[in-house]
């Protein structure tokens, strides 16, 4: 190989790494502890209004969990249930109902119910920053999944102000 090509290829291999370095972070938006509290806290108030008393979890855009608040009364498996209802509407980025339905009226997708924390059950919901996904809301212990995902649609509408900017 002649002297110019060599330069050329340590040129070349020099920048690679330079490159790479210049990527090597991200900026991303996540839902801070006031709004995951906001949401959840008006999410449980708004069940207890409707009479209800349920556990409600929120998720950051990592899916680590920021607030779980277990109102008095509450069943101890809705602790679990929210969990799962706000992973599997993150996981779909789709309501945990909406995520339910897909599955029932195309079997193919049941694989997925084998992994860790994916649920079926409405009451979970994505919370979006405009097109980004920034969080999720979990909501269980109403009589009807229909009823935690009003709840959890309170939450979101709490924050949604925030969620803008």
């Amino acid at each position: 190989m002649g002297r110019n090509k060599w330069m050329v290829l340590v040129v070349t291999l020099a920048s690679v790494p330079g490159a790479a370095l210049a990527q090597a972070l991200l900026t991303e938006r996540n839902l801070s502890f006031a709004g995951a509290h906001e949401a959840a806290l008006t999410a449980l108030e708004q069940c207890r209004k409707d009479g209800y008393h349920v556990t409600v979890t929120v998720l950051d855009r990592t899916t680590r969990t920021k607030v779980v608040l277990h109102d008095d009364g509450a069943n101890p498996h809705t602790i679990e249930n929210s969990l799962r209802k706000a992973y599997t509407s993150f996981t779909f980025r789709v309501s945990s109902g909406e995520y339910g339905k897909r599955v029932t009226s195309n079997p193919t997708g049941v694989g997925a119910l084998h992994l860790d924390k994916i649920t079926t059950l409405e009451g979970g919901l994505p919370i979006f920053a405009g097109k980004e996904l920034v969080g999720a809301i979990g909501v269980s212990g109403a009589p009807g999944g229909e009823k935690d995902a009003v709840c959890a649609q309170a939450g979101i509408e709490r924050i949604a102000k925030g969620l803008a900017g």
